[in-house]
């Protein structure tokens, strides 16, 4: 399907997308040490659940949320609880630019569940960009997990399985979404996600919340985590599929990475290291080979299909 033109509103709220969801992740880095991955969690998607579900009510869209509750529960489990703790356990052991490299798999991911789970072809350029895709990840996680102590508790090694687990169950999550919501309206996905990831990740955040009272910065953090990084990034995004199409507001799946860099080095000091710039430009490459925006179109079937862009992905 032919994308509408990207119009320079259109440009700037997908940079704006890319720099929340890029801040993401040096948002974790400042409240993760204090609150620890559960209690962040818990509040990132319980206030994110707090700005949506009031505008699902003023759209009237309650009804949608009622007759698809488990498969948004199931939804919510996979593309928000699961891949959120790992890049939150991540940001207690690697940088922010790092998390947001890894992050940038997940179209990659959501190819290789669609062919094995959907049975969608993919021509030979995509299985070539999935290829090109693993070097990248290979080349950063060998040097961030070669180390000795690198899966001691808390080492580089886990917070790099957490970042590539994470990506993975986005990749599902967007699959699963196309085959069990397809038609549903997406406020009530991305609404009833962050309920439903709330309900499951209460226990274990009250189970582990942190005996010191953390400070107020890190509060500061994660309100920005969940209702500008979260609950407005979700309203921008769903603007840009309406206004650009899906296969332009996956664009922003390639600036992600620099924001993250970018915030992370203003903000926390973090260096870029050479195999930073060296894996995640070979990552992004094979992102774009496997999702079709680069490379032979071959059949109709062969471009990644609207429905697997990460319609109710959420950053991050």
């Amino acid at each position: 399907m032919t994308q509408p033109a990207l119009r320079p509103r259109d440009a700037a709220e997908l940079v704006a997308l890319a720099a929340l969801w890029g801040g993401s992740f040096v948002l974790m880095r400042l409240g993760a040490g204090e609150f620890g991955p559960f209690a962040l969690v818990a509040l990132r998607v319980a206030g994110a659940a707090l700005l949506l579900l009031p505008l699902l009510a003023l759209r009237g869209q309650f009804g949608a949320l009622r007759r698809h509750w488990r498969a948004i529960l199931v939804v919510g489990v996979l593309n928000s609880a699961l891949p959120f703790l790992g890049f939150a356990y991540a940001a207690l052991s690697i940088t922010a630019g790092l998390s947001a490299i890894f992050n940038a798999t997940t179209p990659m991911f959501g190819a290789i569940v669609a062919w094995a789970w959907l049975g969608d072809r993919l021509a030979w350029s995509r299985w070539l960009g999935i290829g090109v895709g693993f070097a990248g990840v290979a080349v950063l996680a060998w040097s961030n997990a070669s180390h000795p102590a690198a899966f001691k508790p808390g080492g580089s090694g886990w917070a790099v399985v957490a970042c590539v687990g994470a990506s993975v169950c986005y990749g599902i999550a967007a699959n699963y979404t196309k085959r069990r919501l397809t038609g549903v309206a997406p406020l009530a996905v991305a609404a009833g996600s962050q309920l439903g990831a709330a309900l499951v990740v209460a226990l274990p955040a009250w189970w582990y919340w942190p005996a010191i009272a953390p400070s107020t910065s890190a509060w500061v953090a994660v309100a920005l985590l969940a209702f500008a990084c979260t609950g407005v990034a979700y309203i921008l995004y769903f603007r840009l599929i309406a206004n650009a199409g899906p296969g332009n507001a996956i664009a922003v799946t390639y600036l992600v990475p620099l924001f993250g860099a970018l915030w992370g080095g203003l903000l926390l000091g973090e260096g870029v290291t050479a195999a930073m710039l060296g894996g995640g430009a070979v990552i992004l490459l094979g992102t774009a080979l496997a999702t079709g925006m680069l490379g032979a179109r071959g059949a109709a079937g062969d471009r990644f299909p609207e429905s697997h862009q990460p319609d109710y992905r959420t950053p991050r």
